[in-house]
């Protein structure tokens, strides 16, 4: 596949899947600055945001590409943090941002420059409490993380986001994805691609992987020549997304495979990878509130990819209120089940870091489906039972009741015989 570069300097398309993943990316970094700048009596915040692959900042319509998307929210975020923490008393906050912008396109970030440089000047004079360092890199970003990672680790930056919008997928190796989780406790990475480039390469590299999970579709290491009649097809999404969360499954603790949807063709992916289970609670509410951005093929309740997509069927779930009333059905049989795999009790907080590597559910889904089921309970640090959906937190526990509705699939086969 021939990877389709944009021409900056005539003035860049912005296309619907890029439109989908940056709506997504500035509701995203929205809540992130609101969830990391709850506490009222903090008075600082920094933040390093690494544009991989920045482009030139506006695309031909005037459309702002992300660099200034990240600008715009943590202006706004600022400016209503700000005017909230003066009417209740509370001292200000500044936020200090360290924004690295990288593009190997030669005449690129001069042009970046031009269109971000007015930005920065304004900002300073619109919102003084926010302060950022940009640095300027023009390098292929495997030469250019080296010298990232550097400049991060020097300015001791705890909270640090990646954006690599990639052409194609070869420009990001999977050890620097892994290096960037480990290294960077609260690092998260929006990372994507296109299908085609990652099933080329595969088909190089791993070809047994390729083989094992496409061959029923023909698309083995054979050859890829029928796909393009596929990518339409809900089958092909199933077993995409599988593919793709095993190639990247190790890269962090809690990864998101779904494609950017677009039902002409599943062509690509933006991938969410964190290290807290928090991150990708946020990342699955943000999906809802722009349902039908990104799409799933499988399970809706836990366990979204137990299914096998050759043999059995699957829904297509696209963060809508179909998809969310599917999800509470299954989520009313998973979550005892999962609970009694434990035993009896799970801390939610517990809970939570089981389920959401495995679940495109909404929290609010998952919290209703527990104080609705009629075989479990929530519990309080005071012993007492929570009654409404929207009080249950991460110190809670939910506890399977005594007489209850279901028996574990230990016991599918009857009681063991020293129960009779």
């Amino acid at each position: 596949m021939v990877e389709k570069q944009y021409d900056w300097a005539a003035g860049a398309t912005l296309e619907e899947h890029t439109k989908r993943k940056h709506s997504i990316l500035r509701e995203y970094f929205a809540r992130y600055l609101a969830v990391r700048c709850q506490i009222p009596h903090q008075q600082r915040f920094r933040v390093a945001i690494v544009e991989g692959f920045a482009g030139a900042g506006r695309y031909r319509c005037g459309t702002a590409g992300s660099p200034i998307i990240f600008l715009e929210e943590l202006q706004a975020a600022l400016d209503v943090f700000n005017i909230r923490r003066a009417n209740d008393r509370f001292a200000p906050l500044e936020i200090e941002c360290l924004l690295i912008l990288n593009d190997a396109t030669p005449g690129v970030i001069q042009l970046l420059k031009n269109n971000i440089e007015p930005i920065l000047a304004a900002s300073k004079q619109a919102s003084p409490k926010l302060h950022v360092q940009t640095q300027y890199l023009d390098k292929l970003f495997e030469d250019a993380y080296p010298e990232i990672k550097e400049l991060l680790t020097r300015g001791r930056y705890r909270s640090v986001l990646f954006n690599l919008d990639q052409c194609g997928h070869s420009h990001v190796e999977r050890k620097t994805l892994v290096d960037i989780m480990r290294t960077f406790t609260s690092a998260e990475v929006f990372y994507t691609f296109a299908i085609e480039a990652l099933l080329a390469f595969l088909r190089q590299r791993e070809p047994r992987l390729v083989a094992s999970q496409l061959d029923y579709l023909g698309l083995g290491a054979a050859g890829l020549s029928s796909l393009e009649g596929l990518l339409n097809k809900e089958s092909w999404l199933g077993s995409a997304e599988r593919l793709v969360f095993t190639t990247f499954q190790d890269c962090a603790p809690y990864v998101s495979p779904f494609s950017i949807n677009n039902p002409n063709g599943w062509r690509y992916w933006l991938i969410h990878f964190a290290n807290s289970y928090r991150a990708r609670q946020e990342y699955n509410n943000v999906l809802h509130r722009n349902s039908t951005a990104q799409a799933h093929f499988g399970r809706s309740g836990l366990n979204m990819l137990s299914y096998d997509p050759a043999h059995d069927s699957g829904n297509l779930y696209l963060f809508d209120m179909s998809g969310r009333e599917s999800a509470r059905v299954q989520l009313a049989d998973d979550i005892p089940k999962l609970v009694s795999e434990f035993g009896d009790v799970i801390g939610v907080e517990n809970f939570y870091e089981n389920i959401y590597n495995m679940t495109p559910a909404h929290m609010d889904d998952i919290h209703t489906a527990m104080i609705d089921n009629p075989d479990l309970e929530i519990i309080t640090d005071a012993g007492g039972e929570r009654r409404k959906a929207t009080a249950i937190g991460p110190s809670d526990i939910i506890r399977l009741k005594r007489q209850r509705s279901f028996f574990p699939m230990f016991f599918s086969g009857g009681l063991p015989t020293w129960k009779k």
